[in-house]
């Protein structure tokens, strides 16, 4: 009996390490499970980012085996032959996964040469294994199989391993996204998307999605791009001309018809007790009113010209067109925001704008993204701190999630940019009355410290010289202007007390100039009315945006921002096209 019971622990103990074998087993299998990209699992493939951005750089992986593709940065053959080192990136960070790839590996896709060409598409399975001391990274890959290869003939591929400029990689722009600095842009881009998002949603705002085809010019410029079906219409050659002989035909028709009505009533009325006569009479005005129907329709046939219908004093009949109305692209959300701020209280949009400005300079583009918020009751001080601290929060973000992409940033592109990053996100900004900073630059100016090209005086518009210098030179961080001259600024804005300046701001900063422009908005009714006329503008298209004014009307605030200039802030690129994936310029609207 006593053996028996032996016997039955060691059965217990023996059970007992296996399912301790088991949960390690167990264990194992859930973390390569989790290695695997959620939407790859066809390919069980781990994404590089998951390996090396890991909180171990991925030593704790070391042993275990996983699939990692990309598109190979760099390729040699080394070892006379013997092995080939790949640089596979595939876009989830800035880093390179290192593959190291024996000849036997390679020849069962065609030999190594095959797999080693920049751009190569590949998906590779092997080991994780521990890299030695004083190497860049601290693990990589030892290839046991390659499962798929996407081979590059490299005598055509237009992206070679030397530098290229920036204006080469605009023309190929759907290649562009794998080199190293538009793919560090690409993910500075879309952590700033993130952090906008976060931080409204932080801070209890509502997204909103406003209309991109729009009916009104929200900043009065008329630079808008026209929305409109005619000229597809006018292409498709449905309409026929008009003989204008046959025209002028029906016209004396028309004309002789009108005499016979005259002198039918006429007879009429001297008879009036011939009922034939009067019969006559009605019959030849039903046939002159079929007539002149007939002859609108032909004289509305002869207006179209070049296929679009024109109106009697030869404008365009808009009327023919699919919203009925001229219809443009929009240049600003904000109207639209306003309508909901009006009602939620805190609201904010993040889309595309457009404006139709003929300028090839290298901070404007015809398509871009703005940001925009609305605050009901909020004042101009409201409005400047949640600019400021959006801007500080948008820097704190970059540098806590795009460390690597900075670097990069930082080594090739703007030396300053981390710096001014860190800047930014750990200091107030300077605050400073339009008038004021006016006073500032007169002084640098008088003094013959610094000669602007456009002059200083009361009433300009800021130029970006200005706007560099106020805070690259003078107070050296980002400043607020605030309470602009009414002649200057939109029709939307707040009319100050002295009835000179506006209730508007402006955030600049650092290498971009404007970054912000916002205000507290006009909430008093026939102020808002009485800007409208004077900026030239019909009330028609703003009868809406008057209504808010009409019906609990609300002091309220926001500020627009346009998202490729902060991006521009950020990473110090030269030209804005090149922080947008696909740009669109005057003459250029490929891909």
């Amino acid at each position: 009996m006593v053996g028996a019971a032996g016997s039955s622990a060691e059965e217990i103990e023996s059970l007992r390490q296996q399912v301790e074998d088991l949960k390690t087993e167990l264990k194992k299998k859930e973390n390569e499970h989790a290695m695997v990209a959620p939407y790859s699992r066809t390919f069980s493939r781990a994404m590089i980012s998951t390996i090396l951005n890991s909180e171990s750089e991925g030593l704790s992986m070391v042993g275990q085996t996983l699939r990692i593709a990309g598109w190979v940065k760099t390729g040699r053959v080394a070892g006379a032959g013997s092995f080939a080192f790949l640089e596979v990136n595939d876009g989830s960070c800035f880093a390179n996964m290192q593959v190291m790839v024996d000849k036997e590996v390679g020849d069962e896709v065609g030999g190594l040469k095959e797999i080693t060409p920049t751009a190569t598409c590949v998906l590779i399975e092997g080991e994780l294994a521990k890299t030695p001391e004083g190497t860049k990274q601290k693990v990589e890959l030892k290839a046991r199989k390659i499962l798929h290869v996407g081979s590059v003939d490299p005598s055509v591929y237009p992206l070679a391993k030397k530098k290229q400029s920036m204006e080469y990689l605009r023309e190929i722009a759907h290649l562009r996204p794998r080199t190293n600095t538009i793919g560090a842009v690409a993910r500075i881009r879309n952590a700033l998307a993130y952090a906008t998002h976060k931080f409204f949603q932080d801070n209890g705002f509502l997204y909103v999605h406003t209309p991109i085809i729009t009916a009104s010019d929200c900043e009065g410029a008329g630079e808008m791009f026209q929305v409109t079906t005619l000229l597809g219409e006018a292409e498709s050659g449905a309409h026929e001309p008009v003989d204008q002989a046959e025209l002028e035909a029906l016209r004396a028709q028309v004309a002789e018809q009108g005499s016979k009505v005259k002198a039918a009533k006429e007879a009429a009325a001297q008879d009036k007790e011939n009922k034939d006569l009067a019969k006559a009479s009605k019959s030849e005005v039903k046939t002159l009113l079929a007539m002149k129907e007939s002859l609108a329709q032909l004289e509305e046939k002869a207006r179209v010209i070049g296929g679009i219908q024109r109106t009697e004093n030869g404008s365009i009949d808009y009327s023919k067109d699919f919203f009925g109305k001229p219809a443009y692209l929009t240049v600003s959300g904000q109207l639209n925001g306003e309508y909901y701020a009006c009602g939620l209280s805190n609201v904010y949009t993040f889309g595309p704008t457009f404006r139709a400005e003929n300028s090839h300079t290298s901070r404007h583009l015809a398509e871009f993204w703005m940001i925009e918020p609305e605050m009901a009751f909020c004042t101009l001080q409201d409005d400047m701190q949640c600019a400021e601290d959006y801007v500080r929060f948008c820097c704190r973000h970059l540098l806590d999630t795009c460390r690597p992409d900075l670097e990069f940033i930082t080594k090739m592109i703007d030396s300053d940019a981390i710096n001014r990053l860190e800047q930014v996100a750990s200091s107030p900004f300077m605050r400073l009355s339009y008038t004021d900073a006016i006073a500032k630059l007169e002084e640098v100016e008088k003094s013959g410290e610094k000669k602007f090209q456009f002059p200083v005086s009361w009433g300009i518009d800021l130029q970006s010289e200005h706007e560099r210098y106020l805070t690259e030179e003078v107070y050296k961080q980002p400043v607020i202007v605030y309470d602009y001259p009414k002649d200057i600024k939109a029709f939307y804005m707040r009319l100050n007390d002295d009835n000179k300046t506006v209730a508007a701001m402006d955030v600049l900063v650092p290498r971009v100039g404007e970054l912000i422009g916002g205000s507290q908005r006009e909430d008093r009714f026939d102020v808002l009315e009485e800007r409208i006329q004077a900026s030239g503008m019909p009330l028609e298209p703003y009868a809406s945006y008057l209504d808010l004014r009409k019906y609990g009307t609300v002091p309220h605030s926001g500020f627009g921002l346009g998202f490729e200039r902060l991006i521009l802030f950020a990473t110090g690129i030269e030209n804005i096209r090149d922080v947008i994936p696909f740009p669109r310029w005057p003459g250029n609207a490929n891909f």
